[in-house]
């Protein structure tokens, strides 16, 4: 029958020569022992749920702090890999910037090799020049003094 607090409250029990009519109380009495039961059934059914749900909250609780924890794990590293390759970056730009340096330096040094070359080449030149004039200029005085011996003048007749 289901009573609430206020139905119990408010049964209203014939009197009898002898006290309360028997059968009226102990009708009232068995329907609240099954009340009383059902109750009783549905409070252990209700702790068994309960339980069961705090079971599975302890559950997902720890997934959600192991998924955490892989989240912080992941990020650290990310994290890391992010500070590996900026590493690794700068460490390629350093050797790229340290590889030209030396490119340049060989070039220069190459430059200044070929300007002596060339000064050397030059002198080379110009002294090869000036012996070839003075050749020619004794060659021509030889000449010369040739013609004067042979009573030559130069002059075509």
């Amino acid at each position: 029958m289901n009573f609430v607090p206020n139905d119990l409250q408010n049964i209203v029990f014939k009197k009898s020569l002898f006290g309360y009519n028997a059968y009226q109380v102990e009708d009232v009495l068995e329907k609240v022992v099954e009340d009383f039961a059902e109750l009783i059934k549905e409070n252990a059914r209700l702790k068994e749920k309960l339980e069961d749900s705090q079971d599975k909250l302890k559950y997902y609780k720890g997934i959600e702090t192991s998924l955490q924890n892989s989240l912080i794990v992941a990020q650290q590293t990310s994290e890391d890999i992010i500070a590996n390759a900026r590493k690794t970056a700068e460490n390629i730009l350093k050797e790229a910037d340290l590889k030209s340096r030396q490119i340049i330096e060989e070039a220069n040094h190459e430059v200044l090799g070929v300007r002596f070359e060339y000064e050397r080449v030059k002198r080379d030149v110009e002294s090869y020049k000036a012996k070839i004039e003075s050749i020619i200029r004794s060659q021509l005085k030889a000449m010369s003094s040739m013609d004067e011996v042979n009573g030559f003048d130069g002059k075509a007749v």
